[in-house]
């Protein structure tokens, strides 16, 4: 009698431990802190916020910078850093990054949105992102249009969005592209200051162009 008794409890216990299980394998994980599916991106709930859309094609370079536009591949970026512009009466100072129009454009460091700028016949929609330590400037430029919302003063994770690639200024209807450049800030200057450094190496892990 007592070994029945055993062995209808230990029945019991082992079917509750399993319709948990399943309760929770089975539930659709979109409640606040957690992760659902939605196509080839992720919907992030973190508890008390709105939800964040993350795109999975996000690749980080050897330098903890994320190459800023969704879905581009370390060995597809060239060095046009010292490429001559204006008819070689100044140097490129940034590289582009060839993609097609409408690509997501993301942050490549963690920073807050210093500018936001259309700069006519030159960058045209630009965005200025200035690192928390306040030593570097990230700018974004020839953007068809920014992420819905951007915003100066806006605090910015790496792999946020911030626009989408297009070709406004004075770049060329035939070859949408980011131009995507880094500056070295010193003490007191502005968003449209700072020492251009090659942002190649960073991102693509090779040695720049001499």
């Amino acid at each position: 009698m007592r070994h029945l008794m055993t062995v209808v409890v230990t029945a019991i216990l082992v079917s509750a431990v399993w319709i948990f299980y399943g309760n929770i394998t089975r539930s659709p994980a979109t409640s606040d802190g957690k992760v659902a599916p939605a196509g080839d991106k992720a919907v992030v709930r973190p508890a008390g916020e709105a939800p964040m859309v993350l795109a999975e094609s996000v690749t980080v370079g050897p330098a903890g910078l994320a190459i800023p536009v969704a879905g581009v591949k370390p060995s597809e970026l060239t060095d046009t850093f010292t490429a001559a512009r204006a008819g070689g009466a100044r140097r490129h100072d940034a590289i582009d990054i060839m993609a097609a129009q409408g690509r997501v454009v993301i942050a490549a460091a963690p920073g807050t949105v210093e500018k936001l700028y259309n700069s006519v016949g030159k960058g045209g929609i630009t965005a200025y992102i200035r690192s928390d330590d306040q030593l570097w400037t990230y700018y974004y430029a020839h953007l068809s249009a920014y992420a819905p919302g951007l915003h100066e003063g806006q605090r910015m994770r790496r792999g946020d969005a911030v626009g989408y690639v297009g070709y406004t200024g004075d770049a060329s209807p035939d070859a949408p592209h980011l131009h995507f450049a880094i500056n070295r800030m010193a003490p007191g200057e502005r968003w449209w200051q700072g020492t251009p450094i090659n942002p190649y190496p960073l991102l693509a892990g090779r040695s720049a162009n001499r």
